[in-house]
């Protein structure tokens, strides 16, 4: 049994304007959901959904996870940018040096994204998002791997990285050091599981693996709160 990767949530201050932008930029149409919140559906089979819930924190310090977007030619990385700004985002510098190819932007909420430079070997053939990018130890990387039955496609000097066996985007773990935490993380993944599984059943086994279940206060909610070995929250979800 594994677990499916549902969606990747964004916590939102303003849920639907955040849809508009993702949406925009991606080439996806918002639209409900049969959870909550608004979501973008999945641009294939190989990919996930986007889901936008509500929240009145304010972001505060860098992203732990974000998205590698992909280029196919030069004019293809500044028509991609020009158009993430025309819908509100913004440049941001997070450190990266003149000589890298990629460009660092931040969405209308604060989200930091990249935009990678044509002929990036790493993410050839993942579509136009290569990547989520994730701050994580190896460790965490084993445990997703694991928990979504998806292959290690790199594991190296404490960098790793799975893909689904469908293709898609990469999920990647950049190894130590790690960010220090600055409140709770704004982006983290539901899962549900496996067809016709059960929720605590599946809870049970990712806990085997290394997660841990957080006390929400809620005995009836309608999902199991928890955590991976890093400490980033995630919600596995009833299977519907």
């Amino acid at each position: 049994m594994t677990s499916h990767l549902h969606a990747l949530c964004f916590d939102a201050n303003d849920p639907p304007l955040l849809a508009r932008f993702w949406g925009g930029v991606l080439g996806r149409e918002p639209a409900g959901d049969s959870y909550d919140g608004i979501v973008l559906p999945p641009g294939d089979d190989t990919g996930f959904r986007i889901r936008f819930l509500p929240t009145r924190e304010r972001k505060t310090g860098q992203n732990r996870m974000h998205f590698d977007l992909t280029s196919t030619s030069p004019e293809d990385q500044r028509e991609t940018v020009a158009r993430a700004l025309g819908l509100g985002a913004r440049h941001i510098d997070i450190g990266q040096r003149p000589e890298e190819g990629h460009v660092v932007l931040a969405d209308p909420e604060g989200n930091e994204f990249c935009v990678s430079e044509p002929g990036n070997a790493f993410l050839a053939g993942c579509g136009f998002i290569g990547a989520l990018a994730c701050d994580g130890s190896q460790d965490v990387g084993y445990f997703w791997s694991r928990a979504l039955g998806w292959p290690l496609v790199w594991d190296q000097d404490q960098e790793t990285a799975i893909r689904s066996p469908r293709g898609g985007p990469k999920i990647t773990w950049g190894g130590p050091p790690l960010m220090p935490r600055t409140g709770r993380e704004r982006l983290r993944f539901d899962l549900v599981p496996s067809a016709h599984g059960d929720r605590r059943a599946e809870a049970d086994r990712l806990v085997s693996l290394g997660a841990t279940r957080i006390d929400t206060g809620r005995e009836e909610a309608a999902w199991t709160m928890m955590a991976d070995p890093d400490g980033n929250e995630f919600r596995v979800l009833p299977s519907r």
